[in-house]
């Protein structure tokens, strides 16, 4: 049941329960094609598309052969490109290195000697979803030209600015070993990631599988993709039309500043936190058949959330834990409104 529908503005040929489940159609096509292409990991696969409809980011933390650029290629492959025009293909790797220049990922101008004038070459971060391999492998330089395109969605070469596509979206991914001669993400960067977490290894089962099917031509896959369009429309969708109560609000930022207080947490979470948290959290919401955002969805998504923006005192322990005792009290708090209301 929509909550409040006289409150949104929705287009008027489609009812707001139509437009909700258009969304969700479109994201469980995507999904349907990523576990298709990625075995076992069901689990990731969902904080991905929460990640991709809620225009957020994700680093990857991972070692390699763990199927981070398989998931990222299917995603890709699951985008069709409805403006052909544009000239931006739907997939993009960029294998990061020490020499790496920031031109080698933004662009750089071309001398036209024919015209004795300058164009410019657009750079690989052109491109719906775009893979960063080894993002702590490249010097700041060029970290700092990717994180500006990650939160402007558009890039500056010789002082002018170039747009990104409205889609865009970047996996990043940093192996934890082998980390002599790396550059580090500082905490204020790394805080332009909607999600880190780790893929970890899959199952015996799914193990077993790609064992069997290694070798064998894959058929192309059948299953329907999705227009850049059908994203795009399906967030304005989900901002508009999933609900997200007061209490839960309140709930996101009791927890930033009990976290922040906390004897363990030498910097808080950001601001900017709570507000990625809010479409990621209807992102859920929507996936798991609902047009309001739960306490469950707060609980779930909170570790993936935060983990990478805490930075913890020494001995400090699990920092799972540190969010899990951090975010107690309001989470209570937060089961308890909903218990009155319910119960009103």
């Amino acid at each position: 049941m929509i909550s409040d529908p006289t409150s949104l503005a929705v287009a008027p040929a489609q009812q707001p329960e139509a437009a909700l489940t258009e969304a969700r159609e479109v994201a469980e096509r995507v999904r349907r094609r990523l576990r298709d292409h990625v075995m076992g990991r069901d689990d990731v696969i969902e904080l991905v598309l929460v990640a991709l409809f809620s225009d957020g980011h994700i680093l990857l933390e991972d070692y390699p052969g763990s199927g981070k650029t398989t998931l990222a290629k299917a995603l890709g492959e699951s985008i069709e490109d409805d403006v052909p025009q544009d000239d931006i293909p739907s997939f993009r790797r960029i294998q990061f290195t020490p020499d790496l220049l920031p031109s080698d990922v933004t662009g750089v101008l071309v001398f036209d000697t024919e015209h004795n004038t300058f164009s410019f070459r657009r750079g690989p971060i052109f491109a719906y979803v775009v893979l960063v391999d080894e993002i702590n492998r490249t010097s700041p330089k060029v970290q700092a030209a990717l994180l500006e395109a990650m939160a402007e969605k558009q890039v500056t070469v010789d002082n002018v600015s170039y747009r990104l596509n409205d889609l865009f979206f970047v996996i990043a991914t940093q192996n934890p070993l082998d980390v002599a001669g790396t550059y580090p993400l500082p905490l204020a960067q790394i805080d332009r990631f909607l999600f880190k977490f780790r893929m970890g290894h899959v199952d015996r089962a799914s193990e077993l599988q790609v064992l069997e099917t290694w070798g064998t031509p894959k058929p192309a896959c059948a299953l329907a993709r999705v227009s850049r369009g059908d994203v795009i429309r399906s967030r304005e969708v989900i901002r508009r039309l999933v609900h997200i109560a007061q209490p839960i609000k309140e709930c996101l930022v009791d927890t930033a500043r009990a976290l922040r207080q906390d004897r363990r947490v030498v910097q808080g979470m950001s601001t900017r936190s709570l507000v990625q948290a809010v479409p990621a959290l209807q992102t859920l919401a929507l996936f798991r058949d609902r047009d309001y955002v739960s306490a469950e969805d707060v609980e779930y998504l909170l570790p993936f959330l935060l983990q990478h923006r805490l930075e913890l005192a020494p001995g400090a322990g699990d920092p799972f834990e540190v969010i899990r005792s951090g975010s107690a009290v309001a989470l209570e708090t937060l089961a308890r409104a909903t218990l009155r209301r319910s119960a009103a």
